[in-house]
Order: C-alpha cells, then sequence, then structure tokens
C-alpha cells in the first residue's frame, strides 16, 4: 500500500507541475498576441491624429510618453555608462526616431497594413541572414515575391510611401544589431529604455513646437498619448512577461500576426480596403517569417543573445 501511495503521489505532482507549464505557456501565449493587438491599436489611434499634427507630432509625443512611462519602470543608471556603452545607445535613439517617423509617414501615404507589413521586412532579412542553407534563400524569395505583389509597380503605386514602409524596415533591422550590441554591454533593458528617454530629448522641441502652432484640441492629444500608451509601453512590458514563459522561437512566430493584425485593424477602424493581391502579398510575408523562424537554429552565441530582444520595440 506504501509503494502505491508513492506511485499515486508522483503521478498526481508530475500532472500538476505539466499543467502548470501547459497554463503557463498558454498565458504566455495570449499574453503576446494581446500586446500585438494592442500595438496595432496604438498604431491606428495614432494614425486619426494625422490631421491635426500630423506623423511627425504623433510620433514626437508618443516618444515622450514612452518615455514618462518606461523610465521610472526600467530606472536605467544612465550617470554610471561608459563612452563604449553610449555610443550604441545614442546611436540606437536615432534609429527610434528614424524607424518611428518613417513608419507613420508610410502610414499616412499607404495605409496601416500594407506599411506594417513591409517594416516587418527588417527583422525577416535579419533571421534569414542567421541561416546559410537552401531553405533559408527560397524564405527569401517568397518574401520578395510577397513585397513586389504589394508595391505593384504601376501608375497609381505610391512609390514614397512604399519607400518610406522599407527605411522603416532597414531602421527596425538596425534596432536589432544595436540591441545586440546593448545587450553585451548593459545589463537588461535599461540600454533600451535609456535610449527611449534620448530619442524623448530630441524629439521635445519638435512636439512643443507643432503642438504650439496646430493647437490640437483634446481629441487629438488623446489619440497620440494613446498611441503611446498601447504601441510602446505596454508591448514592451507584455513582451517581456510573454519572454519568461514561452520559447524565444515561438514568440517570434506569435509576432508573425502584426501584419494580419495591422491589415485587420486598418480595414476596420480607419476603413482601409486591401484588395486580394494586397492580401496575398502580406500572406506570402508571414509565410516567409514563420518558415525562416522554424528553421534548425544554427546561431552564434551573439546572435542568440539578442534574439529575445527581435521585437522589443518601446517606440513602435
Amino acid at each position: 500500500m506504501h509503494y502505491a501511495q508513492v506511485v499515486v503521489s508522483l503521478q498526481t505532482s508530475t500532472m500538476m507541475k505539466m499543467n502548470k507549464v501547459v497554463s503557463g505557456r498558454t498565458a504566455g501565449i495570449a499574453t503576446a498576441l494581446g500586446g500585438a493587438f494592442s500595438n496595432q491599436l496604438g498604431a491606428a489611434s495614432g494614425s486619426l491624429a494625422f490631421p491635426v499634427i500630423g506623423p511627425v507630432g504623433v510620433v514626437a509625443v508618443r516618444q515622450i510618453v514612452a518615455a514618462l512611462i518606461l523610465l521610472p519602470v526600467v530606472r536605467p543608471r544612465i550617470w554610471s555608462l561608459t563612452r563604449a556603452q553610449w555610443w550604441p545607445v545614442l546611436l540606437l535613439a536615432l534609429v527610434f526616431g528614424t524607424m518611428n517617423l518613417t513608419l507613420y509617414l508610410a502610414i499616412e501615404r499607404i495605409g496601416l497594413g500594407l506599411a506594417v507589413t513591409l517594416e516587418f521586412c527588417g527583422p525577416l532579412a535579419i533571421a534569414l541572414l542567421s541561416f546559410r542553407s537552401r531553405t533559408s534563400v527560397f524564405c527569401a524569395l517568397i518574401a520578395g515575391v510577397g513585397v513586389v505583389t504589394i508595391t505593384r509597380p504601376q501608375p497609381t503605386t505610391d512609390y514614397l510611401g512604399v519607400a518610406l514602409g522599407l527605411i522603416a524596415a532597414c531602421s527596425w533591422a538596425a534596432y536589432i544589431l544595436l540591441n545586440r550590441t546593448i545587450g553585451s554591454r548593459i545589463p537588461g533593458v535599461q540600454g533600451t529604455a535609456t535610449a527611449t528617454g534620448v530619442s524623448a530629448v530630441l524629439f521635445l522641441p519638435i512636439g512643443a513646437w507643432i503642438l504650439i502652432t496646430t493647437r490640437p484640441d483634446a481629441f487629438t492629444i488623446l489619440y497620440a498619448v494613446s498611441a503611446g500608451v498601447l504601441a510602446s509601453a505596454i508591448p514592451f512590458v507584455v513582451d517581456l512577461i510573454s519572454l519568461r514563459r514561452i520559447p524565444t522561437n515561438l514568440f517570434g512566430i506569435l509576432m508573425s500576426v502584426n501584419p494580419v493584425l495591422a491589415a485587420l485593424v486598418g480595414a476596420v477602424l480607419l476603413e482601409e480596403d486591401l484588395g486580394t493581391i494586397e492580401w496575398v502579398g502580406i500572406a506570402l510575408i508571414v509565410t516567409a517569417n514563420v518558415a525562416a523562424l522554424l528553421l534548425p537554429i544554427r546561431r552564434s552565441r551573439a546572435t542568440t543573445a539578442g534574439t529575445e530582444k527581435w521585437f522589443w520595440k518601446p517606440g513602435q
């Protein structure tokens, strides 16, 4: 009887641990998807303020709001940073501004769904360059076809909007590479939070001038502030929580839903009409990203160290 009780006890303990793991992973998946949805809601909210303060004004307000929320939470030790730590932080602050500004300018011209999809080519390119195989080349070709499908060179194509989306993609790729350097030199996410603060300081005079000259109403300010909360602060915290409960690779695959969510949010809230061809292009790029993340991992230690920060964009 004693042996039977021990076996039952072990089985019960094992089942409880398994249930806890499954529950934790489920919660992590739900949290990650919720953060992605919040991100796109924030982008849509910011676009509603374009008619009054423009994309530059929205980005300025977002950067300031994100800094006001993130700096007290992270509390980076700014005064203890060395010269070798400061230069990638300053570069990252510039990348934040470029990434967010070009994305919002692209959203204004070609819509939320297509702009976010083009921007997503940035981390996809980094993922594909981490591998050297025929499969990765095939994934790159799929993504290339997706980009061509979305842009569809023709007289009505907004080439400037497409170019802005691709610049945002390059900026996101630069963000990933800089975050790898920062992650190896500064503990935790202090470097990213510091860069957010520096970016906010750079945008402060621009934002003040725009607000003084345009005199926006309360709803416009609310839209811009909501963008900072929904698309910057909440995703940042949510991503940290999710990555503690689910593997990085699974997190990356879940983040592949962002272009789809952006297209859906744009269609529902902003009345952006995407045709069948645009949806095919989005599907191709998302498929290429998922396939790339499912490839066997053959990264160096430096690459792996930065993987967890690929999708942390405190100012997207």
